[in-house]
């Protein structure tokens, strides 16, 4: 059996470099194979994971040698940290690894659904000509609305000035004297829903902030504004979302996190039909330089632990 697992996609040039030596079991579709993922934990000391491999409860239970839990990533929500601490496992996520990542889809995001020109290639492809329908908005001198202001909030937020916009953020848990708030007005949830022309979340999902954004979070909101989530899936209600783009209250959305992942046919039902919307597998944070940044830094972190 092999002394570190990795259940879920990673760097393959890091696995070779970082674990050069060790006795490594790697296979991504080990998260889709609850029993050969519990065989495989049986004698192992390091799991490496990303947001789907639920480490809690019988995972746990299967791995009686486990020291280490390298998050390939930063959320924490599949990863039942009090329990994992009660067994002496530490858990070691990829803090700031791919901060620039979500930074950069955020403001991709604001910049499509403002221009809405994106949307035009099939019609044009036909033949079709739809240039007045499709006249869009320009990102400067817009509003930045940030739900949330830790470290890839701050990131998007430098973006989002650089291009001209204007700043906002809402955050009960960072000091008012903090110095990141210099530049940023400090607004209350609703204020800042009601004056910000793009809403961007980074928070967790917590029970405070399960369906935060709920169908009176967005009546709140300007009826032209546009709503990007590259947080967690569950801050926000998908069918109020919905709802609220069929029904012309809202500019559009952008989604890369879902409550149900991956989206099914029955859960992803919900957007079928809905207009001004992106959907993404959840990648915001996944590109080719963040991918080896992240699984090197866990790599690492997982290596130290386990030669301390």
């Amino acid at each position: 059996m092999s002394d570190i697992v990795i259940s879920e996609f990673m760097d393959e040039a890091a696995i070779a470099e970082v674990f050069a030596g060790r006795d490594v079991l790697y296979d991504p579709a080990l998260v889709d194979r609850p029993e050969a993922l519990a065989a495989a934990l049986a004698d192992c000391r390091a799991l490496l994971v990303r947001n789907r491999t639920q480490v809690r409860g019988a995972l746990l239970d299967a791995a009686p040698k486990l020291r280490v839990v390298g998050r390939l990533g930063v959320g924490l929500d599949n990863i039942d940290v009090e329990a994992c601490a009660a067994r002496g496992i530490i858990v070691r996520p990829a803090t700031g690894a791919n901060d620039l990542s979500v930074a950069e889809y955020v403001i991709t995001a604001a910049l499509m659904l403002l221009r809405r020109a994106w949307f035009a290639s099939e019609p044009v492809a036909a033949g079709a000509w739809p240039r007045m329908a499709l006249i869009g908005r320009e990102l400067a001198g817009k509003r930045l609305g940030l739900v949330g202001f830790g470290a890839i909030a701050r990131l998007t937020a430098d973006k989002a000035r650089a291009l001209g916009m204007d700043v906002a953020a809402f955050d009960p848990f960072l000091a008012e004297e903090h110095p990141a708030w210099a530049g940023v007005e400090r607004l209350e949830l609703a204020g800042l829903l009601a004056s910000s022309d793009v809403v961007s979340l980074h928070t967790p999902l917590t029970p405070q902030t399960r369906r935060m954004i709920d169908a009176a979070a967005i009546a709140g909101m300007k009826p032209d504004a546009i709503l990007i989530n590259a947080a967690r899936g569950g801050v926000v209600d998908e069918a109020a979302l919905a709802q609220a783009l069929k029904a012309g209250r809202l500019g559009g959305a952008a989604l890369d996190v879902f409550e149900t992942e991956p989206v099914t046919a029955a859960s992803g039902a919900v957007f079928q039909g809905v207009p001004n919307l992106i959907l993404t597998p959840h990648i915001a944070g996944v590109t080719e330089e963040s991918n080896v940044r992240v699984s090197t830094v866990t790599a690492r972190a997982v290596i130290a632990v386990l030669d301390a």
